[in-house]
């Protein structure tokens, strides 16, 4: 049982319009949940957490995270979008082992707490064997993060998965939301990763959905990148087979037509960008926030892969608005786009992310009755004092070194700067050796 605690006397960003903002206000948790979020609370009995230096807010929500890629970091730092597919996906996927999945996941897992990240959709799509799935679920699970696993496919097996395929989604699927992820409620959830008409014929598709709405799951798909955007038409081709619905989300749209984010908007489908991996991957195309926000759609933020940058969500934040904020002030898009605000960008880190995830009622903001994922940002810092604008602070300056204090379900993850719980020099070592045997498979050693 989580212990009742106060979070006290820190500049509160609820991220809920109902409750507001607090130049100095206090956050209530019991039994792991949101119980009051106020100016000044008693509550005589809790734990003071002092956090007068600091800025209190909602964890950030990552809606897309290749997290088995984390042991092969930064590796693809000079790679085209196409170059991405064949180096990662078709050379180094296929020689993970189970044991190569756990700790890229679980690595890219905690390293997304240190960095203030609470939830992570984990964007598993190198599922060579159910033992691959098995070790990725138990990774989630270790790391103590509130997670998605949303289940893609195989790798390296000989089959056609990915170019017109005609092979339904794993059935592996099955088993896992049988066995091991039956619970909604649970920390660790289940989705699918979804190929979609860029990959599959549309009877593929078509099957893939009604076999992930029997089993009551959300979809994710990458939509709209490169040349496969005006190719396939994706989003047009499952509007015509009545697919679009606000239990799936499109990752990227970087060049799908604004005819087709029209159709994102009208049947109420939930967008993800992944900002820096989208400008660093050349060919993927343009970043489509402003063209999503135009049209009212708030997208939800992705660390993508760390295989060519940053995982933390306060990189992707300052660069989706520098990058927005440019593209509209040189009319560089195809329609008028909005020049966005810190504090929009914080939305989309938060609130945006949790609705994208089927977690709303949740998480995503300081909320009476949600669950306590949280994280406490040291206002004191050199780097950010003195804070004028506590959301200008934390989206233009902040790094994960700012972040004091990282709390999930009401337990402490990070605390005083430091992780908690984590045996580090274990997580390090393995992920070394993992990097090591990967290369010398890749090199053909």
């Amino acid at each position: 049982m989580t212990k009742r605690l106060i979070f006290k006397g820190g500049h509160v960003l609820s991220m809920d319009p109902g409750i507001g903002e607090f130049e100095q206000g206090d956050v209530l948790v019991e039994g792991g949940r949101i119980a009051a979020v106020g100016p000044s609370i008693d509550a005589l009995d809790a734990e003071v957490i002092d956090v007068s230096d600091g800025i209190v807010l909602p964890g950030f929500v990552d809606a897309h995270r290749h997290t088995w890629q984390s042991a092969l970091r930064h590796r693809l730092g000079e790679i085209s979008f196409s170059g991405y597919g064949c180096v990662m996906l078709r050379g180094f996927a296929p020689h993970y082992s189970p044991d190569d999945v756990h700790i890229g996941t679980l690595l890219g897992c905690v390293s997304a707490l240190e960095a203030g990240t609470t939830t992570l959709l984990d964007w598993s799509h190198a599922l060579n064997t159910p033992e691959h799935a098995d070790a990725a679920v138990d990774a989630l699970r270790a790391s103590g993060i509130r997670a998605v696993f949303a289940q893609g496919w195989p790798r390296g097996d000989g089959q056609n998965w990915t170019t017109a395929s005609t092979l339904g989604h794993p059935s592996d699927i099955e088993r896992v939301r049988r066995e091991l992820l039956f619970s909604d409620d649970a920390l660790v959830t289940h989705a699918m990763a979804a190929r979609g008409p860029e990959m599959t014929t549309e009877v593929i598709v078509q099957h893939d959905f009604a076999l992930a709405r029997q089993l009551g799951l959300r979809i994710s798909m990458h939509a709209g990148t490169g040349e496969f955007g005006p190719k396939y038409r994706a989003i047009e081709k499952m509007a015509k087979l009545g697919l679009l619905g606000p239990d799936l989300t499109l990752i990227h749209l970087c060049t799908s037509s604004e005819a087709e984010l029209r159709m994102v908007a009208d049947h109420g489908v939930h967008a993800c960008i992944g900002p820096q991996a989208e400008m660093m991957l050349d060919g993927a195309g343009v970043m489509a926030l402003g063209r999503l926000m135009a049209l009212g759609i708030e997208p939800c933020l992705s660390g993508d892969t760390e295989t060519c940058g940053s995982g933390d969500l306060l990189t992707q934040m300052r660069i989706a608005l520098a990058a927005q904020r440019m593209l509209a002030s040189n009319n560089l898009e195809p329609i008028e786009t909005p020049s966005l605000t810190p504090r929009q960008l914080l939305e989309l880190a938060t609130i945006a992310g949790a609705r994208a995830c089927g977690l709303s009622e949740r998480t995503g903001s300081l909320t009476p009755g949600k669950d306590a994922d949280l994280i406490v940002i040291r206002r004191s810092d050199l780097n950010l004092v003195p804070v004028s604008d506590p959301a200008g602070a934390i989206v233009l300056a902040a790094h994960p070194g700012n972040i004091d204090t990282v709390v999930v379900k009401g337990e402490f993850k990070k605390r005083y700067g430091e992780l908690v719980g984590y045996d580090i020099p274990s997580i390090k070592r393995r992920a070394f050796n993992s990097r090591e045997r990967l290369l010398a498979l890749s090199n053909g050693k």
